[in-house]
């Protein structure tokens, strides 16, 4: 299958209208696929009649323009992939025609949920932009459902709670984080990681596994959680930039896991920062069943 590519929002709208009797999923990204995004898109073309993914680097969204000049684009090999996972339509906008001169709107959600976690660290306008740009992307393509990664488990909070707030009528579906063999989450920065970084980074999804394995022993303190995360990523020389148990609705701190919880992590190696997380769910009849982490040794 062949997705079709457009670059303009008129464009994008008149390739669509013919389409609207029928469902439309749409799975928003900044390219670079890989597995993980076209898991995305396999799960939008199984519950909808049309498919749109865009592909967006962003420039709101990052607080350092060296990662912005850094971060890979493979729009050719990009839209190859959309298409054989199902994309019928790649939306692959210019930077002037998302933000046009005079542009002078952005949509920001409360401090509670976006100045925490990777808010504390990247800033409030992180997401600040992540929200204005997935806004408009919304609007652009007027999605019935829109599919996101549960690695940014953040991102999909903050998301979840722009639509709410702004009455945008989607549905926002979380999807289940892609993992490599050796555990680590898939991320279009981990090619920015070298063979040894790579090999070290394997730390990163092995503290998660960690903490899992206290939890699943009747750990629910939260710093012990997080100190089995610390403790392992430690080993691997690595220093977590937090490491924090928060309620997966709306981010607060938990102090102990009463009911589900999400562990968030972010991890420097190297240059690249690595996110990742679990949900804990206390209980045997309402356990969350998380992907197994089998670790290779290299």
């Amino acid at each position: 299958m062949t997705a079709r590519i457009v670059r303009t929002v008129d464009e994008l709208r008149a390739a669509l209208a013919p389409l609207r009797s029928g469902a439309i999923g749409f799975v928003p990204t900044m390219g670079a696929l890989h597995e993980g995004h076209l898991s995305l898109v396999r799960a939008a073309r199984s519950e909808n009649d049309t498919v749109v993914l865009s592909i967006f680097v962003n420039p709101t969204q990052f607080t350092q323009a060296a990662d912005l000049e850094t971060y890979p684009r493979t729009e050719e090999a990009d839209v190859a992939l959309a298409g054989t996972a199902g994309a019928d339509i790649v939306f692959a906008p210019s930077s002037a025609e998302m933000y046009p001169s005079g542009f002078a709107t952005t949509v920001s959600v409360d401090a509670a949920i976006t100045e925490t976690l990777e808010g504390a660290v990247r800033g409030r306008a992180h997401f600040d932009g992540v929200a204005t740009v997935v806004a408009k992307l919304l609007l652009a393509v007027l999605p019935d459902d829109a599919y996101f990664g549960a690695k940014d488990a953040q991102q999909v909070v903050v998301v979840r709670r722009m639509v709410a707030d702004l009455g945008i009528p989607v549905r926002i579906v979380q999807c289940p984080t892609s993992r490599d063999a050796d555990g680590l989450a898939l991320s279009s920065r981990n090619t920015r990681l070298t063979p040894d970084e790579r090999a070290v980074a394997t730390a990163v999804p092995r503290s998660l596994r960690a903490a899992q394995d206290a939890f699943a022993s009747g750990t629910r303190e939260a710093s012990a959680l997080t100190d089995a995360v610390r403790d392992e990523l430690s080993a691997a020389g690595l220093v977590p930039e937090y490491a924090e148990v928060v309620d997966p609705r709306g981010l607060e701190p938990v102090a102990s896991v009463v009911r589900s919880a999400l562990l968030a992590i972010a991890v420097p190696v190297g240059a690249v920062r690595l996110i990742d997380n679990v949900v804990l769910v206390p209980g045997e009849d309402d356990r969350i069943p998380l992907p197994a982490i089998e670790m290779s040794h290299r």
